[in-house]
């Protein structure tokens, strides 16, 4: 098997907790080395046969590396992808991708230019309870579409309201909605409109800590919601179709188990169990409604990793494509304007 080297820049939660636990159970990929600017705050155990480094350019310049991931807060990923890309590497980018359209336009383009792939690190198409909600749909049974509602609910009330001024870039918005955003435009496509509703709930010059926003396709709505005020969330997923719905009360438990360092290594990582699985109600062709419990789909955030690998050792096309992505960026960018 062809070998990816890989390296990261950072070292924080996004690389230890949602990148490697899944590279380091992929036998066609070595991750080498991992840049860190600060080594004196190592929060995380070191991994055996990864060389650490604080020194930037021993892993920019190291020719072994193919690709260098960007897990870093997102004021600095233009920087960081322009700074790989010039020296001939592919990137990977944590998400938001970057901070404005133009960033994102500007960096796919040098991409291109140097023949390279850049994309960002969308792992939550690979959310359980999104790919069940795909096979839902692809079933039929429900019927022609007509509304899809996706909740992303928090009870944390301390992080707005500590916090005292408004930053775009610090938005929820920008901060929760690339992962439900990203998962509508991946399957949907882009919208024929879309109406805005994004709030500073504790008033102007405060943080963005609410959004709904509705796409429409056609007879199809699709919206996107969240909130850092929910003590009981709103179920995942809800579809309605002519001839019935699916409900999926609970999220993907990936995220789940890593925060309690259960890892991949476990076949029941992440997987749902009969108590999770979403609830499909419909009616046949016969008039006689039906009421099942639908097996969900399991998810795995390390298929972003597989499709890199094929993009980038065998020539495939990616599959979180640079459309997708400006797309995504465009409408955060709409959605936070009027904030201030």
């Amino acid at each position: 098997t062809n070998m990816l080297t890989i390296g990261y820049i950072g070292n924080g939660k996004s690389t230890n907790r949602y990148h490697l636990p899944f590279v380091l159970l992929r036998k066609n990929i070595k991750v080498k080395t991992i840049y860190r600017s600060n080594p004196k705050n190592e929060a995380w155990d070191r991994i055996e046969g990864v060389n650490y480094t604080s020194n930037l350019d021993e892993l920019l310049n190291d020719k072994d590396i193919q690709l260098i991931v960007v897990c870093t807060k997102q004021d600095s990923h233009y920087n960081y992808a322009k700074l790989v890309l010039e020296h001939n590497k592919h990137c990977l980018v944590e998400k938001p991708f970057m901070q404005t359209y133009d960033e994102a336009k500007e960096i796919f383009d040098l991409a291109k230019k140097k023949g390279l792939i850049v994309q960002a690190y969308q792992n939550r198409r690979f959310d359980s309870d999104f790919l069940t909600v795909q096979n839902v749909i692809e079933e039929g049974k429900l019927g022609e579409l007509l509304e899809l509602e996706m909740h992303f609910d928090y009870y944390r009330p301390e992080i707005p309201e500590s916090t005292h001024s408004f930053s775009p870039y610090d938005s929820y918005l920008y901060g929760h909605a690339c992962h439900t955003l990203d998962q509508v435009i991946s399957y949907f496509g882009e919208p024929d409109r879309i109406h805005y509703d994004v709030r500073q709930l504790l008033g102007t010059g405060r943080m963005n800590d609410y959004f709904d926003l509705d796409l429409y396709y056609g007879g199809l709505k699709v919206s996107v919601k969240s909130s850092y005020f929910r003590i009981k969330e709103r179920p995942s997923f809800v579809l309605y179709g002519k001839k019935g719905c699916f409900v999926k009360e609970t999220k993907d438990r990936q995220e789940e188990h890593l925060k309690m360092f259960y890892m991949p290594t476990n076949k029941d990582f992440g997987v749902d169990t009969f108590n999770h699985y979403g609830t499909l109600t419909y009616m046949d062709d016969e008039g006689i409604t039906h009421e099942e419990k639908v097996k969900s789909v399991n998810g795995d955030y390390g298929r972003v990793y597989d499709d890199l690998y094929e993009a980038i050792v065998n020539n495939k096309d990616k599959t979180i494509t640079d459309e997708q992505t400006l797309l995504q960026l465009k409408i955060l960018e709409e959605g936070i304007k009027n904030l201030k």
